[in-house]
């Protein structure tokens, strides 16, 4: 009986081979990271939401089984170097997620030492389309890839039967290719761009202008604003006193204008009148109780709008939950070890051997990447070359104090009128947009070009020979007449009276 009881301590003491478990000893809590600007247009909504978030995560203790979600915020400051540093102080510390930064370009550069150092980097708000999985393993884009939002501008374009457009950018990684992809979705319309018409990263007043005067000179009445929320207002300011917010022109935003509209309505007066007859578009994200009640609760949170970043921010923060806990379910610990070839680098005031690498982080970024849930923007789930499933827009017309949704883009279907949740059970016959009011308050579609004023001159040979002179003849007077000049000046009188 004593050799029975000893027998059932022991058993009890040290777990018997083949009986053991995966599922690992949980801390307490579990540290992740964030940079971005605290007073950007984005960085405004996207504190809250993302406390909000981990609020909702701690209070839920199914989710963490009891574990603590905490995340610390460095603020960047507007500033570059800075979207870098901060970053590389969270893998100094025990942090197993860093959610930014905002920018593409400082995306980049972090990207390659979180590769490095097997910490996934999450961001919604760097939607470079260059930035592949293949080149930035641990590198996570949490909102819909800048490739599709081109894709929708190039399917409008091509709606109404537009030929060329002119595109405005920033000439850094974000406007760079962001306008690449532009180029390569028009191409597959047979349209292109005509002038490439690139900005310094902060432009001045005196950059926009000369660049509009030139734009303006151009034979294209099709203009594609690729813009940073700093800036982008200034363009249409600029445009509206040179008068290029009239009739003929037709100017399409990408989603850096309907997030400011978003986050900081109502706008002022001035800057209404600045954008009238724009179109823009919106990552769609479809109703759903769960996103009208956030919505109610948001204005108990915040004077600020919310815009889809917010959505997004949210969603981020419990893909990262939800992932943590797969990640400890499949018996990942979260520990931190010296890299040898960091190590190296001892020494200095840098202190760059402090950077820890994550054991855990491959098991870790395929938890990431295996999440499939609902959230406030649809479905949280990623593809094979991780963008997210389903990728739609709004396409809005901005119209007096606001604005009004003339359709919607989704990815395979194209241009409709019927939000993409309908239709997914409906075949799409043709591509569709509600009526538009453009620049200058008229309905009427804009032919998008006009003969260029800075362009060379036709220059026409003519024969001077006296055959076939009822086709062309030069009199002797030096008058050339003949059937062919008749053709010139009918389709001179044509262009004239089309232009009216």
């Amino acid at each position: 009986m004593k050799w029975l009881l000893l027998l059932l301590i022991v058993c009890d003491a040290v777990p018997l081979q083949g009986l053991t478990t995966n599922v690992s000893a949980r801390p307490q809590v579990v540290n992740i990271g964030s940079v971005f600007t605290f007073t950007s247009l984005i960085g405004r909504v996207i504190k809250v939401a993302m406390e909000a978030a981990v609020e909702d995560v701690n209070a839920n203790p199914s989710v963490l089984n009891n574990t603590q979600l905490r995340i610390i915020m460095h603020d960047t400051k507007f500033n570059g170097f800075m979207s870098i540093m901060e970053p590389l102080r969270f893998m100094e510390s025990e942090t197993v997620a860093i959610i930014g930064p905002q920018r593409s370009t400082s995306a980049r550069v972090v990207a390659h030492v979180a590769s490095e150092l097997k910490i996934p980097i999450l961001s919604f708000t760097a939607t470079d389309p260059t930035m592949s999985p293949l080149q930035f393993p641990f590198f996570i884009r949490t909102s819909q890839n800048d490739l599709y939002q081109m894709a929708a501008i190039a399917d409008i374009v091509h709606f109404y039967g537009w030929r060329e457009v002119i595109a405005i950018y920033a000439d850094d990684d974000y406007g760079q290719n962001g306008v690449a992809a532009l180029g390569d979705k028009l191409a597959e319309k047979r349209c292109r761009i005509s002038y490439k018409a690139a900005l310094p990263p902060e432009p001045t007043r005196e950059n926009i202008t000369n660049l509009l005067i030139k734009v303006a000179l151009s034979e294209s009445r099709i203009i594609v604003v690729h813009a940073s929320f700093i800036w982008g207002l200034e363009v249409f300011n600029v445009a509206q006193y040179l008068g290029m917010m009239s009739t003929g022109y037709v100017w399409i935003a990408t989603n850096w204008l309907s997030t400011i509209i978003d986050t900081d309505s109502p706008l002022p007066l001035d800057t209404i009148n600045n954008i009238q007859g724009v179109i823009t578009l919106r990552i769609y994200t479809p109703d759903s109780v769960m996103k009208k009640n956030f919505t109610q609760r948001w204005h108990n949170l915040t004077h600020v709008g919310l815009s889809t970043y917010g959505l997004y921010a949210y969603d981020t923060v419990w893909l990262l939950a939800h992932a943590i806990d797969d990640f400890f379910r499949k018996g990942g610990n979260v520990s931190f070890s010296k890299n040898p070839i960091i190590s190296d680098l001892r020494g200095g005031n840098l202190h760059l051997d402090a950077l820890k690498v994550f054991d855990g982080g491959n098991t870790f970024l395929e938890s990431i990447l295996q999440v499939d849930r609902i959230g406030l923007t649809g479905r949280m789930k990623f593809t094979r070359d991780r963008n997210l499933v389903n990728p739609a827009f709004d396409v809005l017309n901005v119209i007096g104090t606001g604005y009004r949704t003339i359709g919607y883009w989704y990815n395979h279907l194209g241009l409709s009128v019927m939000q993409p949740d309908e239709l997914e059970n409906t075949s799409l016959s043709r591509q569709k947009l509600h009526s538009v009011v453009w620049p200058g308050q008229t309905t009427q579609n804009p032919r998008g070009w006009v003969f260029s004023n800075n362009g060379r001159h036709l220059r026409i040979g003519v024969p001077n020979r006296y055959r076939f002179e009822e086709v062309v003849s030069v009199q002797s007077n030096g008058i050339i007449t003949g059937f062919c000049v008749d053709v010139f000046v009918a389709a001179q009188l044509i262009a004239l009276c089309s232009t009216v």
